[in-house]
């Protein structure tokens, strides 16, 4: 998601810098993307997924974590056995 963002984002910023309008087509832009993020539905939206986030951001992180360990024992297993 983060990558996502972060790709908009700088695809957001070479069109304004390589735009012929310049400035004026920046500040278009700036103000659009301001009303859109400051629109209510879209910060309700906002709001949902920082509480999702909060809510399972711990259980994700367990759980990647287990998973993590469970692929280093059998990475470590099958080392073990082929240089045995």
């Amino acid at each position: 998601m983060r990558g996502k963002l972060l790709f908009v984002a700088g695809a957001a910023l070479g069109y304004v810098l390589g735009s012929r309008a310049g400035r004026a087509r920046y500040e278009q832009i700036k103000t659009v993307s301001g009303k859109i993020w400051n629109n209510g539905n879209v910060q309700k939206g906002v709001h949902q997924a920082e509480e999702f986030i909060q809510d399972k951001g711990p259980d994700v992180a367990e759980f990647v974590g287990e998973q993590t360990k469970k692929v280093v024992r059998k990475v470590s297993q099958k080392k073990d056995s082929t240089t045995s």
